[in-house]
């Protein structure tokens, strides 16, 4: 089980942030790999909701699909893969309040499957630098808004 931590700080609320992180209508403008991302299931976003994901990996296009373990706005969003080239992937969202801003980390653990099992150490890698990515990417977007 590989183990990822990354952190970064956006000069916004932790009200704004969570609320751009848990649309998942935007997650296309800032994570990076996604081709799609929907919620799937019916009513308002919270702990057993169910979503998807299309996104390229290693050249390959493959699709995902998962459920949010933990929604605590706007301190925590938690998720975990239900299916996808990951059998074991699951993550949480930290927003914490700081001055002048808000620190979002993103704590996450995966092991690869299928496919991506034979290549396991670069696909762990590549996620890292998404994430990273993502995160930063998060960053730019929202202060531009600003």
């Amino acid at each position: 089980m590989t183990k990822l931590d990354t952190s970064v700080v956006i000069n916004r609320r932790s009200e704004e942030v969570f609320a751009y992180v848990t649309d998942y209508d935007t997650h296309l403008q800032w994570q990076s790999g996604i081709l799609e991302a929907k919620v799937t299931s019916e009513g308002p976003l919270g702990v057993g909701s169910q979503y998807t994901y299309v996104m390229q990996m290693l050249g390959r296009r493959v699709e995902t699909a998962g459920e949010i373990t933990e929604h605590e706005p706007p301190r925590k969003h938690g998720w975990k893969a239900t299916s996808g080239p990951f059998p074991v992937f699951q993550g949480t969202f930290l927003f914490e309040p700081i001055e002048g801003g808000t620190k979002v980390s993103l704590l996450a653990e995966g092991q690869v499957g299928g496919f991506f099992k034979l290549a396991e150490p670069l696909a762990m890698r590549m996620v890292r630098r998404q994430l990273e990515t993502s995160l930063n990417n998060l960053k730019d977007l929202l202060e531009a808004q600003a």
